[in-house]
């Protein structure tokens, strides 16, 4: 099978039938016609679909060295500079698509997937540890291009530094038996985003205490026994006048339960392997292959940022006002840090020791400084810009009834009223709906505690030859 069409996805995902819980109810029938699902899972669509189109063939596909099918270029193992920028040119057409609002889109996953094979050597000959399962599921998935969601976090019932779950009361996902079929999971994790709407969950676990809470691995998202429950929708309506982006990219995030689910041990990838555990993720170089495709998302969704401010400043004529300017340049100072960063983690790649090319991942870890702190001034410069036009902003329906009032008196320096509600509508949505505000925290904490990260750069930014420069320095003086 070779890279999929969009179609093919929805068929896929539907025929699944996954247990998703929203609202207290359990979806039944096709997932792809639910309105908290409809608008992301057909841009989800499209994004399958770019894959096939002759413009963007030999951008989005390559060739697997298994079975000479075109696949997606997002499983691509990068060996040389050229494969970077292939990759990156890849997960740039997908961020457009989808303006850099779906933060797990396929070629996020794709990539956590590629980062761990790439390392499964590291796996090798340690207890409890099978690096060919995890190759071969990274090749089913490459060859079937699967479609996966994942999940990283344990519940939030004590947040000390050291916390040790009741043994009598499981909530944190754990295994509690092994059988001849597998290891048996039970309990919950957080927090799948797209849970329920993919074909695969990889679950992997860096807990560093416990060794039943140690493990990693990949099962379908219709296994029996694991459900997906989801919050609240944030699809604000079908509109994509009223709603612009939550109808098309709202992303469900869910709760994960395993009830007594039976993982079978050629998915399991390690277990009740502390030190593994511990140490996988970074020996993987999942950080730093993953901020790469994340840095295009990142890049495209700041310059769609930057159309909004600008729309909105050349709506309604305020773009003479130096306070103004001031504001969209911190937008374009952004963008082209974030661009910046991208360039340089290719341009000093260096390669690991499992043969591959690894963007510099210190670069990578600089532009996961920024962007959390950025992202919630966009919101704060298009909320200071629109001011009152970001609440005088009538419904479609609310238009189509109208008898010339709305189109006379919301028109603007440059729009007739219509035109100038729909630019301030989508300012809205990015911005003050709960799709908006979503999207703040998610990237206040796309890739875990900014604090943490800080710490992790601390201890593991190279300084010593500065400080030796200092010491040369005051000794020649």
């Amino acid at each position: 099978m070779s890279a999929m069409t969009g179609q093919q996805y929805i068929e896929r995902i539907d025929a699944l039938k996954t247990y998703i819980s929203i609202d207290g109810e359990v979806v039944t029938g096709k997932v792809s016609d639910h309105p908290a699902f409809k608008g992301v899972m057909q841009s989800q669509a499209k994004l399958y679909d770019l894959q096939h189109g002759n413009e963007l063939k030999d951008v989005m596909q390559y060739l697997s060295p298994i079975s000479g099918e075109q696949v997606g270029m997002s499983f691509l193992q990068p060996i040389t500079k050229e494969d970077l920028v292939k990759r990156r040119h890849a997960a740039r057409e997908w961020a457009l698509s989808h303006q850099g609002f779906m933060g797990r889109s396929p070629d996020y996953m794709n990539t956590t997937l590629m980062a761990l094979a790439s390392a499964a050597d590291f796996l090798k000959e340690k207890s409890n540890c099978f690096p060919e399962h995890l190759l071969h599921f990274y090749e089913y998935a490459r060859e079937h291009d699967l479609t996966m969601t994942h999940t990283f976090i344990e519940p939030q019932v004590n947040r000390q530094k050291f916390y040790f779950e009741d043994e009598e009361i499981t909530i944190a996902a754990k295994i509690v038996d092994k059988t001849s079929q597998g290891l048996i999971i039970k309990g919950a994790r957080l927090l799948a985003t797209q849970g329920g709407i993919t074909d695969e969950l990889l679950v992997i676990s860096t807990n560093g205490y416990d060794e039943e809470k140690s493990f990693c691995f990949s099962i379908p998202s219709n296994t029996a026994g694991l459900k997906f429950l989801c919050r609240q929708s944030f699809v604000g309506g079908a509109s994509t006048f009223d709603h612009p982006l939550s109808a098309r990219f709202e992303e469900m995030d869910a709760i994960v339960v395993f009830d007594n689910v039976v993982v079978p041990w050629n998915r399991v990838f390690y277990y009740e392997n502390i030190a593994v555990a511990t140490q996988f993720m970074n020996v993987s170089g999942f950080q730093a292959f993953t901020l790469h495709q994340v840095l295009s998302r990142q890049i495209a969704k700041t310059e769609f940022v930057l159309g909004v401010v600008q729309s909105i400043v050349d709506t309604i004529h305020i773009g003479d006002y130096q306070h103004v300017q001031q504001k969209v340049v911190e937008v374009i100072v952004a963008l082209e840090t974030m661009k910046a960063f991208q360039l340089k983690s290719e341009e000093e790649a260096k390669r690991d020791g499992f043969g591959y090319l690894r963007p510099d991942h210190p670069t990578l870890q600089v532009a996961i400084q920024v962007f959390p702190k950025v992202y919630p001034t966009f919101t704060e410069i298009i909320q200071l810009l629109g001011a009152s036009g970001l609440m005088s902003i009538p419904t479609e329906k609310a238009f189509h009834a109208d008898t010339g009032d709305l189109e006379q008196y919301l028109q603007s320096a440059l729009d007739g009223g219509e035109e100038r509600v729909k630019k301030f509508r989508l300012a809205w949505d990015l911005t003050m709906s709960s799709f908006g505000t979503r999207q703040t925290l998610y990237e206040r904490f796309f890739f875990g505690d900014p604090v943490r990260l800080s710490s992790i750069l601390y201890h593991s930014y190279d300084r010593e030859h500065l400080v030796k420069r200092i010491e040369d320095f005051l000794r020649k003086s």
